[in-house]
């Protein structure tokens, strides 16, 4: 019966509507990420992937978004997210060992990995974005619940859309992880710690930091992506030598 009350008022659908803008505006990065954590699968598992990922991501942020307010009172905690969207950024921009079609490597064992890699890099950049949509719910948790389930559909149509394009672009992969770094840097200088500070003593900083989060993912992913392919060159190398030794003349 409340349920059929709330519907009945403006504020329920000014709400509601609210809450899926704040997810179109804000879960851009969570596309991205989810389209650069399935790129490498076979065309199969990549819809797997998408699905199963943002479904458990639409459960996970339902149950972040109520306690979202009271998490991020927390010191620390941005930070500590921060540092993981980094090292996910990071890890993006470097390709697996042995690409996608090694031996031994179960495409069952890829799929659970890329679903786990779209949960927490969906933890970590909803940090925000949960807030805001907790102030729109204003404590509604039907409001909350639909807002979500309405919004998430948009953010797996546009992951859908981004795999397809880098196919043919492999320079958005990088473009998406340096939006992570973004992000994170962003997060970093929002930090309850620090927030006041920046805002007073070092305003620079709320664009400096995601501008050194960016350039911190590019330059550390490809310097490992060419020390891992530098690798694996080597021990090519390596093994045709052996080989042409074992040959007999």
């Amino acid at each position: 019966m409340e349920f059929l009350n709330e519907l009945q008022t403006a504020a329920f659908w000014a709400g509601l509507w609210q809450i899926i803008l704040i997810n179109i505006v804000l879960s851009g990065d969570n596309a991205v990420v989810i389209a650069l954590a399935a790129r490498s699968l076979p065309p199969r598992q990549q819809k797997a992937a998408i699905f199963w990922g943002a479904g458990a991501a639409v459960v996970m942020r339902i149950v972040l978004t109520v306690f979202a307010v009271a998490l991020l009172k927390y010191p620390y905690l941005k930070f500590v997210g921060a540092v993981l969207l980094l090292w996910i950024a990071v890890k993006l921009l470097v390709p697996e060992h042995g690409g996608e079609g090694e031996a031994g490597v179960e495409s069952s064992d890829n799929l659970w990995a890329a679903i786990k890699t779209i949960l927490i890099a969906d933890l970590v950049m909803s940090l925000d974005n949960v807030i805001a949509v907790a102030a729109a719910a204003r404590g509604s948790l039907t409001l909350l619940v639909l807002g979500l389930a309405i919004s998430i559909p948009l953010v797996i149509v546009g992951a859908a859309l981004l795999m397809k394009i880098m196919e043919r672009f492999p320079i958005i992969i990088t473009l998406g992880a340096a939006l992570l770094g973004w992000v994170a840097g962003d997060m970093a200088a929002t930090d309850p710690v620090v927030v006041d500070w920046v805002n007073a003593n070092a305003a620079y900083l709320h664009w400096a930091a995601p501008a050194a989060g960016a350039v911190f993912v590019v330059v550390v992913g490809k310097w490992l992506a060419a020390r891992q392919a530098e690798g694996e060159k080597k021990m090519v190398d390596l093994a045709a030598e052996e080989s042409q030794t074992k040959t007999p003349r």
